[in-house]
């Protein structure tokens, strides 16, 4: 730290001609957190100069640049990485050249095929080199980006532009212009297509990818302030993070870094009863998943002391009193507007009461702490809240030392303020107790927190409350909280659904107030895009009633060709398929030949069937003859098949439907009432020997059937591997 200080402090000024600013030299020292005074008034001819203050100058884009990833460790960890960084800094340069514009985007497109950047697995000032000689050519890259011709170049771009927005806002908004680099242009002004866009929180185009429409995410924290504001995730850990859950934490994340703040993870642990160690751990890891940066974990149980002192001194105020109306009475009366009978109580018998909840006594667990609000108030939240219940349940964290615990309607807007927590996110159904929220803050003296709501995402045929989600868990209707059925997030992700397909539809819905109930057609597709140009190839048959071909002109022995795994995609590698005088042909394909019909064996050629022969029992046979110089576009049916040989591996096919069957479950409505009686299928097949290498989280496409994902990869012959298939958004849902 001493060392970059020592750096920071010699660097004087940046000249630059006007015409030219170096893009990328500016776009890493933003990133670096390195402040460069600039000069733009050199001439167009003249390179690029970094004045130090002792006198020194470096010359020319890419030395600077250099210089930057060094002092900021962006330069590669070893001589290898810094040789590979290198090479990209020399091909950037391309990038300004019109006519080879289009050939260095498709160059790039390829390269970034399985890759997320472009030396190894960490962000260099590679990356940044190439992200700023796109975004340099202004609406000539923003054009092919909308198309989503490069679809991988895209994805990359859009990454840098989600992880490192405000920086990459800030430097392309000054000096981008709308004919590509030109000179800087008012901070204030709309910028480019690109600044538009990438205000929203992954930089993607809108929903339907149409020029000109404006992202969702185009808002403001009301009273926010650069580098001032904090906020928080909370989750309560009661069960997994699921699809819902996750907007809310990637939502808090863009804001953070949109005014440069921070943002924490805080547990809001208030209930023991529901809560535990595991649900913490699982939490953490699914926030790691979805690449949220934090800067410290809390806990709400790190302040029961200064709680359980503030809710005496509301008491001590009369600001809150303590009840021992029964439960339901007491919802009766907060409904009806009828004031407890507790609610005039003196202080002292408050404080005595208060004493025998704290003790756990049998009196106690009679009470519970009120806040003193308003009773005839419309807002039935602000209806004498209640601030503290008896439980003596041992809490995950701390035991048994408590026998009271805090409602998370007391506890939150306390923590929020002594935390320094300036902008609590919150999904609008919280809409009504934000009112008390505030009350609550005023009532302690406290510093006010501002509320930001913004709407929950709800899926169709879909459960995410976490009260209906554990049913399913604790009545063994699912095999636990990563089941492939569930909403959260190691489920959708055990199914199939790659990280960066979640974070992209979610951060697409934006920041909007308005309800919405979102399609999950939508996110597979999304999913389908990403996976489809690299996963590899593989064939599989039904087991079930498969036929077998035998090819009267077929090789005597059988020869094994090396192919690739992905037609266009040579980083999937390569598998050895084994060409036999007999193969095997799925049931239904069979039936559907007729005698002396030409059709294609992928990855072989053209075979015509000169025989079809059926047993009593309907079981079929079929002769033919390999005609290898057919042509495959004459052909009506190309067919998937296997070798029959011994090296063939059982699999087992999983498909997955919906939990239940309508598409959303009114308020007041029963879910028990709509349980889909049959939500998973299980094919018995067989695939090519290959796919003994698979291993357990693996994407391929089976030919002809859809995508998988490997859950149980080969263990031995007589174990089967357990693919999952992985929607993609066209199929439909439902099976007997």
């Amino acid at each position: 730290m001493a060392l970059m200080e020592t750096i920071l402090s010699e660097i004087k000024v940046l000249s630059f001609a006007a015409e030219s600013p170096p893009l990328s030299v500016l776009v890493a020292a933003k990133l670096a957190g390195i402040s460069l005074p600039t000069d733009n008034s050199l001439s167009a001819d003249s390179p690029h100069l970094l004045h130090f203050s002792d006198g020194l100058k470096l010359h020319g884009t890419f030395v600077l640049l250099r210089y930057i990833g060094r002092i900021a460790n962006l330069y590669g960890e070893n001589a290898i990485q810094a040789a590979q960084i290198d090479e990209w800094l020399e091909y950037a340069p391309v990038l300004s050249q019109g006519a080879a514009f289009e050939n260095a985007c498709k160059h790039l497109d390829d390269y970034l095929g399985s890759r997320t950047f472009f030396v190894d697995h960490s962000f260099s000032i590679a990356d940044i080199a190439i992200w700023s000689g796109l975004a340099g050519t202004g609406q000539r890259w923003e054009s092919l980006r909308k198309s989503k011709k490069y679809q991988n170049l895209s994805r990359w771009f859009n990454s840098l532009l989600a992880e490192y927005g405000d920086a990459l806002n800030e430097v392309t908004a000054t000096f981008v212009g709308k004919r590509g680099l030109g000179k800087p242009t008012e901070t204030k002004s709309k910028g480019t297509q690109a600044n538009q866009e990438s205000k929203s929180v992954n930089g993607d185009v809108s929903e339907k990818g149409k020029a000109g429409s404006r992202s969702t995410f185009e808002v403001d924290l009301p009273e926010a302030e650069m580098g001032k504001v904090r906020l928080r995730f909370a989750p309560e850990p009661s069960g997994f993070l699921h699809i819902g859950h996750s907007k809310a934490a990637l939502l808090n994340q863009y804001f953070a870094q949109r005014y440069q703040g921070q943002l924490i993870v805080r547990f809001d642990d208030t209930n023991p009863a529901k809560e535990s160690n595991e649900f913490v751990d699982n939490l953490l890891k699914d926030i790691e998943t979805l690449g949220i940066k934090y800067e410290t974990v809390t806990y709400t149980s790190d302040y029961f002391p200064q709680l359980m002192e503030m809710a005496e001194n509301l008491i001590r105020q009369g600001k809150a009193y303590v009840d021992d109306t029964p439960r339901e009475e007491m919802q009766k009366e907060r409904m009806d507007g009828i004031e407890s009978k507790c609610r005039n109580n003196s202080v002292e018998e408050n404080l005595k009461l208060w004493k025998e909840m704290i003790a756990g006594s049998d009196r106690g667990l009679q009470c519970c702490v009120r806040g003193k609000l308003d009773m005839q108030d419309p807002n039935k939240s602000l209806r004498d809240p209640v601030y503290y219940r008896c439980n003596p349940m041992p809490h995950h964290r701390i035991g048994s030392k408590y026998k009271i615990y805090p409602t998370y309607d007391f506890a939150c807007p306390f923590v929020d303020s002594i935390e320094g927590i300036t902008h609590a996110l919150r999904s609008s159904e919280y809409h009504d107790r934000n009112a008390q929220y505030y009350r609550i803050q005023e009532d302690m003296g406290l510093r006010k927190v501002h509320i930001y709501e913004f709407s929950r995402l709800n899926m169709v045929y879909t459960l995410l409350s976490k009260r209906k989600l554990l049913w399913f868990v604790q009545n063994e209707k699912v095999n636990g909280w990563d089941d492939p059925r569930f909403p959260t997030v190691q489920g959708i992700v055990r199914r199939g659904l790659k990280v960066e397909a979640l974070i992209q539809f979610i951060l697409e819905q934006g920041a909007s107030r308005n309800l919405n109930l979102m399609e999950w057609d939508k996110l597979w597709t999304i999913n389908k895009k990403i996976i489809d140009p690299v996963c590899p190839r593989h064939t599989a048959i039904v087991e079930e009633r498969r036929v077998l071909l035998t090819l009267i002109n077929g090789p005597e022995k059988p020869f094994v060709r090396i192919i690739p795994r992905h037609k266009k995609y040579e980083g999937a590698g390569e598998k050895a398929t084994t060409y036999t005088r007999t193969i095997w042909l799925e049931s239904a394909d069979a039936e559907s030949i007729k005698v002396d019909e030409e059709v294609t064996l992928m990855d072989w050629g053209n075979a015509i069937v000169k025989g079809i022969e059926k047993d009593q029992d309907g079981n079929l046979k079929l002769t033919g003859v390999l005609n290898l110089e057919g042509s495959v576009k004459t052909t009506k049916l190309k067919l998937t098949w296997l070798p029959q040989t011994d090296e063939l591996v059982k699999l087992c096919l999983m498909e997955f439907d919906y939990l239940i069957t309508k598409k959303k479950v009114e308020e007041g409505e029963d879910f028990l009432d709509v349980l889909n009686p049959c939500t998973e299928k299980e094919t018995v097949a067989l695939g090519d020997s290959n796919m003994r290498n698979l291993k357990r989280g693996d994407i391929l496409q089976l030919e002809r059937k859809g995508y998988y994902r490997c859950d149980v990869p080969y263990i031995r012959s007589s174990k089967p591997i357990v693919l999952f298939a992985i929607p993609d958004g066209r199929q439909q849902t439902g099976f007997k």
